[in-house]
């Protein structure tokens, strides 16, 4: 992770080696969930995540490059609140299907046994608006594709995506394209 503050993207690295708990077989077996709960448990942590996560909206000089920050359902909400606060931007949630009031865009993606769908208010976001796209795990790449197809369908522009960590033996990175990725860690 490069940035104006590598010790703080260094230390927020550290944190996420130290405290994240691998779950085997959840949801279901022969899976790892990656638990980062007790980074959230920990204030210390949490900060230096959030700031370095948000590293990805700045610019050289350390200013926001960004309109909004996209958060994607569920474990994204967490992280994308802060991060939004921190940039001093506004927040978008792109949610599973049926879950938002008014009208949305729509977008499908392929899970290994069928589909999902993920959505995103018509008005969350306007032409021409950046948007950095935050979650939690970046793995087949799915949900974050599906989420740049949302902000695109308003006329608004992906800046990038910002993870807590990638899988490397999945296609994440792939299914994402030329969309700038910061990850703070790949397993």
């Amino acid at each position: 992770m490069t940035g104006p503050d590598a010790t703080t993207s260094e230390q927020a690295v550290d944190a996420l080696r130290r405290l994240v708990v691998d779950v085997p077989d959840f949801p279901e077996p022969g899976v790892v969930f990656k638990d980062i709960t007790p980074v959230l448990a920990d204030p210390q942590a949490f900060g230096l995540v959030v700031e370095a996560l948000a590293e990805a909206g700045r610019d050289e000089s350390g200013g926001c490059v960004v309109d909004h920050v996209v958060g994607i359902e569920a474990r994204g909400f967490i992280l994308a609140a802060p991060v939004a606060l921190a940039l001093g931007a506004g927040l978008v949630p792109v949610r599973k299907a049926g879950k938002l009031p008014r009208a949305t865009y729509t977008e499908s993606y392929a899970l290994e046994y069928g589909e999902a769908i993920v959505e995103m208010h018509q008005d969350g976001l306007r032409p021409g608006d950046r948007a950095l796209l935050v979650d939690d795990v970046l793995a087949t790449g799915g949900t974050v594709a599906a989420t740049r197809r949302l902000v695109e369908h308003t006329g608004a522009v992906a800046h990038g995506v910002a993870v807590l960590m990638d899988l490397s033996f999945l296609p994440g990175r792939k299914a994402i394209g030329d969309l700038p990725l910061t990850s703070l860690m790949t397993v």
